[in-house]
């Protein structure tokens, strides 16, 4: 039984005008890529953790078609929210359409045998910044990627993020044998320089934290990696070999 992550699907099967091909020919025909490559390494015992940017979807009844493609892949799948999940409004409603294989975090955690699960969306944070580590390649790249802007507002949504970010590693069973945090944004700087959601996983004694967020980052750059006794792992689809998922726990 092995643990997967992947991040950033992007799926848009009920809207076709927004497929990812427009961002890099990488992206040509990915769900077939994603999927060809989950059925080849994916048991169905395994988990499968969905770190955000799941669907280009604006409402939920857009979403289902992606959820539904989603939930007929091997394995448990777990998810949360990225900043481009804007279909993803009230738990009640999407539990009520979501494949029984699919699992949703938020404000909460998910325990899978030996293994707690928590985590929270984050945002951009004041303290990090991925600009050397993004190939730009033009204004339809930038947007999906971070976008630094510490407003006001911007501060607010990152304070919200981390209060909800302790609010589900509180519920964390504490003789879990692996604590896992799944993040939509990275946590952490590229070559560890620390952040307020960092010290929580710290403080939650988390071991392994799993993000996306960044696109068209640099295959050379030596980041992320294990800082002060928690393994980042950045899962971006695109970063991943040929879109595959990769494997954190075996």
């Amino acid at each position: 039984m092995a643990i997967w992550a992947i991040a950033d699907l992007h799926l848009s099967f009920s809207v076709p005008n927004k497929k990812m091909d427009r961002f890099g020919a990488h992206w040509q025909d990915h769900p077939q890529k994603v999927e060809s490559a989950w059925r080849q390494l994916v048991k169905e015992e395994d988990l499968v953790l969905i770190a955000g940017d799941i669907s280009w979807a604006l409402h939920l009844s857009d979403a289902v078609a992606d959820l539904e493609w989603i939930g007929q892949l091997p394995g448990t799948k777990v998810l949360i929210k990225g900043n481009h999940d804007y279909w993803w409004g009230s738990l009640a409603k999407i539990e009520k359409i979501l494949p029984p294989s699919c699992h949703l975090i938020q404000n909460c955690a998910f325990h899978w045998k030996e293994v707690a699960i928590a985590g929270a969306r984050l945002w951009d944070a004041p303290e990090l910044d991925f600009n050397d580590l993004i190939h730009f390649t033009g204004a339809k790249a930038k947007e999906v990627l971070t976008i630094t802007d510490f407003s006001k507002e911007s501060l607010k949504i990152y304070e919200r993020e981390l209060h909800r970010l302790e609010v589900s590693l509180k519920q964390m069973q504490t003789d879990a044998s692996i604590k896992i945090a799944m993040t939509h944004y990275p946590p952490i700087g590229a070559k560890g320089e620390p952040s307020a959601a960092s010290q929580l996983l710290e403080k939650y004694q988390i071991n392994h934290c799993v993000f996306g967020h960044l696109h068209n980052v640099k295959k050379e750059a030596n980041c992320f990696g294990v800082h002060r006794g928690v393994h980042y792992h950045l899962v971006a689809a695109d970063y991943l070999e040929n879109f595959s998922p990769i494997k954190i726990v075996d």
